[in-house]
């Protein structure tokens, strides 16, 4: 956006600014722990700081960036403990949604999943860990899109946003995407099956499986 266009105050300009905030820590651009120091992020991103405040409170309530007393605020640490808290939520609530889909997915969607499942064999094989680890979060996302549980499709898109370095670490471990690729393509074939009762176990059987890898 050109920068005579771009708002500097307002909804807007909070807006703007809480989008690229949080793409920069779910890409990883922002370290855990990195301090948010509010008069360089409205310069970098050409907002009031009072836009840059009212960002930090939302991504705060979104579980991305915490503030400390006295010292302002910075990228949330998770914990190992807390991931796998949350990768326990995710166990249900991605089980749900696998079942929904197996119920109800299409062709043109079932292909979507079929290719996803390609690309990944291919990532492995190509010694490509972090090509792999963004296909693995399309295909986990299209799944929960297809499933069409809206109120689940939220909630997991909030605990999901907590979990970024934890799933760059664990696609870097040697050996992980080998054996998360198998994991994923059970999970593609039970949905091309119809059958939900499989989905869910085979996303059950994946979810737990990174639960004792976050615990290694």
């Amino acid at each position: 956006m050109p920068n005579q266009a771009r708002p500097s105050t307002g909804e807007q300009a909070k807006q703007l600014a809480l989008g690229q905030l949080r793409q920069a820590i779910l890409r990883g651009d922002m370290a855990p722990a990195q301090r948010l120091v509010e008069n360089e992020l409205a310069e970098q991103f050409g907002v009031t700081r009072a836009s840059i405040r009212a960002a930090l409170i939302d991504l705060e309530s979104q579980g991305l960036v915490e503030r400390i007393r006295n010292r302002g605020s910075r990228v949330r640490v998770v914990t190992v403990e807390e991931a796998v808290a949350i990768t326990e939520c995710r166990l249900v609530l991605e089980g749900l949604c696998a079942a929904k889909a197996a119920a109800a997915v299409d062709d043109g969607q079932l292909a979507e999943l079929k290719d996803l499942g390609t690309a990944m064999r291919k990532a492995v094989a190509g010694g490509e860990p972090l090509v792999y680890s963004d296909l693995n979060h399309e295909l986990h996302a299209r799944i929960r899109e297809f499933s069409g549980q809206r109120t689940a499709v939220e909630l997991l898109e909030r605990l999901n946003a907590q979990l970024v370095r934890h799933r760059f670490q664990l696609a870097l471990r040697p050996g992980r995407p080998q054996q998360s690729l198998n994991e994923h393509l059970a999970m593609i074939e039970a949905i091309e099956a119809g059958d939900p009762q499989a989905a869910e176990a085979a996303v059950r059987a994946h979810l737990t499986s990174v639960i004792e890898a976050l615990r290694d």
